[in-house]
């Protein structure tokens, strides 16, 4: 039995360290050859089918695997292990393909994406060539399993070449711990190895099994949630010289291998499921194939996945898996298809695979075998940081051009870019009309609403749930009026017409927005119950003069009606009762595709880009029920978003949607002379409203 000291006399330590090495050293030809499968898995199921195979997963497995079999022939031999020279050498061997793909992919999208896509694609180029995709797409929230892939990001698949290049950096880490343990203690490796894996494994995989079960659209992409992925595949390079199977034993357990991994994604939809324990299918699948080995058998899987045709596509499987995604996304952008058909998806697999061959022959072989920056490490370094550069530097020289034209056309916003104001009676256009319509697209993340302070002092709540939800503007000494605005992402998009009002009129504003919670009275067991009770605590807590929120839900596209927001009559009554003004905002619509993008790819004008806004929103205002009630305002802005009864994306030279169902903040500031205008001024009576 093998301990973890070792006991080696130094007559055979020399035979003993050989043995050892052996163990881990030779060419594994059939697993290079299920290296190729596993990537055309993800090919074939991301064209065709648009599931998960697992394929990624292998490979994952099998990038551990071979990286544990180099490390432990080291630590056998006694060699060091240098990792600074390993870092460098690995990122200098990994990006040249990858700078390749993120550049040509770069052109694709500016030559044919959408610009409102445009800052998005930069920004993940970066996240993808700096190794961190799957962080950017966990903290954006971004589904993998979204049923519409030409809304993709062309760089979503580098989520995992991210997850392993992380790996790639951790991994040698737990090898010197075992190196250093070998030195101080005299511990043999692969005990304390296996140790250190196993214990990696079982934590991660608890993680996993969590966070699949509680997050899963972020524990997809979460690094955390693969290690013990990573980790089956070194214990499986630890413990294969070990396992000796008979040659039909072999056979048989490298075909069932094969079929299993094959029809994961056929027999279940893993939707929703992976990578908890449910990934661990495709994983053991791969493992009985590489324990199967070389059978020596004419019927032995490992013939065919040893054959030097598979073995050549396993070492272009890394080009295949970069070139492929980005192609199927061009394609589907270029068609405005959610998926490519069979004659399509055939194309795109032989284009990826032909690609795939010769960029593996012309750019990453040369490479590998350039001897230049291998000669020292400051080399190995320029050469990663060059690589890291070729894309770092026009991305960024790309987004200062672009913020550098924004403040252009920002100075003469007022004069080019009207919005709303184009509906006032006698309004005159007097500026450029050649001039675009704003906000441009790069803009576009800065197009939410916010106030700039957390909430503090007198408006610290006293709920620790809304401590995030709570924004205010800076304390106003003697404010006319304090207005808090409570509610959705929506009225948080109509207070960008409330903050000119409220700098105008002296008054302190307040915001309390909870993600997808209009505010109102909500039973027991409704989703939004817990923050709204908290939210009207807040309100009894500050006694505001008056509270904004949305009074009502607007239609989709799908038939749906325009509903009062159930429980709205009641927190009007509530309030009111306590002599808080309440002014009810009419929900803006919601359509079922993108204004925005829909304006760009056909123009503003395009019929299919407008919607009457009857098929939208209901014929009457279904909050006007409670225009009687005293202290309460009902307040319909429709006119202004659907001008003439018809939905349109652009208004005065300003976009007035940035997404679906969501105003933009340049346009909303337009609107707001007509705010203060309807907001003070009650029809009813001539006096003021608030």
């Amino acid at each position: 039995m093998t301990s973890l000291r070792e006991q080696d006399s130094p007559a055979s330590a020399e035979a003993s360290t050989a043995r050892r090495v052996a163990r881990y050293s030779g060419f594994r030809p059939e697993v290079q050859g299920l290296r190729f499968v596993a990537v055309l898995l993800v090919v074939i199921y991301h064209v065709f089918l648009d599931r998960v195979s697992g394929g990624v997963d292998v490979f994952l497995l099998i990038s551990a695997f071979f990286l544990t079999l180099s490390f432990v022939r080291k630590l056998e031999a006694g060699q060091p292990l240098a990792l600074g020279r390993y870092w460098l050498h690995v990122f200098k061997r990994l990006l040249p393909l990858a700078v390749l793909t993120v550049l040509a992919t770069l052109v694709l999208a500016w030559l044919f994406f959408p610009e409102a896509r445009i800052d998005r694609v930069r920004t993940e180029a970066l996240a993808s060539v700096f190794y961190v995709e799957n962080w950017a797409l966990a903290l954006a929230e971004v589904d993998y399993y979204a049923a519409d892939d030409s809304t993709a990001s062309p760089f979503q698949h580098f989520w995992s070449l991210s997850v392993q290049g992380q790996v790639f950096l951790l991994w040698p880490l737990v090898f010197g711990a075992a190196w250093w343990l070998r030195r101080r203690a005299g511990w043999r490796p692969v005990p304390v190895l296996t140790a250190l894996f196993g214990g990696i494994l079982l934590a991660s995989l608890a993680w996993s099994v969590h966070t699949t079960a509680t997050n899963q659209a972020f524990a997809y992409f979460d690094t955390r949630t693969r290690l013990w992925e990573f980790a089956l595949g070194s214990l499986l390079a630890l413990a294969v010289p070990y396992l000796r199977l008979p040659r039909a034993a072999r056979v048989v357990l490298g075909w069932a291998g094969m079929l299993s991994m094959v029809s994961v994604g056929v027999l279940i939809n893993v939707q929703g499921a992976f990578p908890g324990w449910l990934a661990l299918w495709p994983l053991l699948s791969a493992a009985a194939i590489i324990v199967a080995g070389r059978s020596g058998s004419p019927f032995g899987l490992d013939r065919v996945l040893a054959s030097r045709p598979l073995v050549r596509l396993g070492d272009a499987s890394y080009a295949l898996y970069l070139v492929h995604w980005p192609l199927l996304i061009t394609y589907l952008v270029l068609r405005d298809r959610p998926v490519a058909g069979p004659r399509s998806g055939v194309l795109i697999v032989v284009v990826s695979l032909v690609l795939a061959v010769l960029a593996t022959k012309l750019v990453e072989q040369p490479f590998q075998r350039w001897a230049w920056p291998e000669r020292d490490k400051r080399r190995l370094a320029v050469s990663v940081a060059v690589s890291l550069a070729l894309v770092a530097l026009p991305v960024l020289a790309w987004q200062q051009a672009d913020a550098r034209r924004a403040a252009r056309l920002a100075e003469e916003a007022a004069r080019n870019n009207p919005g709303a104001a184009v509906l006032q009676p006698g309004f005159e256009f007097r500026g450029d009309p050649e001039a675009p319509a704003l906000p441009l697209a790069s803009a576009l993340r800065d197009e939410w609403v916010g106030l700039p302070e957390p909430c503090s002092g007198e408006f610290a709540p006293e709920q620790e749930l809304l401590e995030q939800y709570c924004r205010q503007t800076p304390v106003v000494q003697d404010p006319a009026r304090t207005v808090l605005v409570v509610g959705n992402s929506h009225m948080e998009q109509f207070m960008g017409a409330v903050i000119p009002l409220a700098e105008e009129r002296n008054w302190q504003l307040v915001a309390v927005l909870q993600p997808g919670c209009a505010f109102a009275v909500r039973p027991e067991g409704d989703a939004c119950h817990e923050g709204n009770e908290a939210a009207l605590a807040y309100v009894e807590q500050v006694a505001p003069d008056a509270v904004l929120t949305t009074s009502t839900y607007a239609a989709r596209m799908d038939g749906s009606a325009e509903a009062m927001v159930g429980g709205f009559p009641e927190l009007v009554d509530r309030l009111t009762g306590q002599g808080v003004e309440v002014v009810g905002f009419r929900d803006n619509p919601r359509f079922d595709f993108d204004p925005y993008a829909c304006a760009e790819t056909h123009g503003e004008d395009a019929a299919r880009c407008q919607v009457p806004v009857e098929q939208v929103l209901a014929p009457v205002n279904p909050a006007d029920a409670l225009r009687d009630r005293p202290g309460f305002t009902s307040l319909d802005l429709t006119d202004l978003i659907c001008p003439g009864g018809l939905c349109r994306p652009v208004v005065g030279n300003v976009y007035v949607f940035f997404d679906p169902h969501h105003l933009t903040w340049t346009y909303a500031r337009t609107m707001a002379p007509a705010l203060e205008e309807r907001l003070l001024q009650d029809p009813a009576t001539g006096g003021t409203a608030l």
